[in-house]
């Protein structure tokens, strides 16, 4: 099932803001709203928009640092925007400047006044250029297992690998710096192990899919790492044939689990 698509307004003008709203709602694209920098941070945080629509914010000159935010962002850098400036008359109290405009980084800029029907089209190709990728974190202790891995998920136009950490402890501290879509979580590792890891993960970052990647397939690994809040389970020698299909599943909110061996695993 297709992810909906998420876009993000951030327009301090109430009647602009609400009828684009409804205008791609009825397109079937979820919407969220923010009126200056902060809120739109906030809203970029929890609901992770595919496209941000950059409209005019008061006083002059908050729109700028926020775009400089999204581009200096892991998590935002990439994201297509589409600025809409003031109209001529009113640049001195909402638009842009000269320097700020000479600075700007969007795939599409208008100027208002703008019909917010005609913006649907223009906002379907800046998502039909991106493919949301999902951002993935590899925890694993031995370096070998990890590149393994990143060799893999580097051939998936879909994936991208955000980070690596050696251990527990340094995964909890990358999955709420980096913030992944999905973590590949090893269970036995030094300084804290993954079942410890994923209980952090998911209580304080839950949005956060946990998959855990072990040599130990038995019932009992399996009963553990569902009830610390982890999405999914793979033997370490099933890896290279369910790792993908396992990313995409908890990605999209359902857990997978590979069945358990019969024998003894290696």
């Amino acid at each position: 099932m297709a992810k909906e698509q998420k876009i993000l307004i951030v327009d301090n003008e109430p009647d602009f803001a609400l009828a684009l709203q409804m205008v791609l709602e009825a397109k079937s694209y979820r919407v969220a709203t923010a009126t200056n920098k902060a809120r739109a941070q906030e809203k970029i945080k929890d609901e992770k928009p595919d496209v941000i629509i950059l409209g005019t914010i008061t006083p002059r000159g908050e729109a700028f640092p926020l775009h400089q935010w999204l581009k200096q962002n892991p998590i935002t850098k990439d994201l297509p925007i589409l600025v809409l400036d003031a109209p001529l008359e009113k640049r001195l109290v909402s638009g842009w400047s000269v320097d700020e405009a000479m600075q700007m980084e969007a795939e599409d800029y208008l100027t208002k006044p703008v019909e917010p029907a005609s913006l649907v089209p223009r906002i379907q190709r800046l998502l039909d250029k991106v493919t949301r990728r999902i951002r993935v974190l590899v925890v694993d202790d031995h370096a070998i297992v990890r590149d393994g891995i990143c060799s893999m998920l580097v051939l998936q136009r879909d994936m991208e690998v955000v980070g690596e950490a050696v251990d527990g402890k340094d995964a909890v501290e990358k999955a709420l710096q980096l913030s992944p879509d999905v973590v590949l979580m090893d269970i036995v590792m030094p300084a804290m192990d993954g079942i410890e890891a994923t209980k952090y993960i998911t209580k304080e970052r839950p949005q956060t899919k946990v998959l855990i990647l072990t040599q130990y397939d038995d019932e009992e690994n399996l009963i553990v790492t569902e009830q610390v809040g982890a999405y999914g389970f793979i033997p370490k020698r099933a890896a290279s044939s369910h790792l993908i299909a396992g990313i995409k599943s908890v990605y999209g909110g359902k857990r997978f689990t590979e069945p358990l061996a019969t024998g003894v695993s290696d």
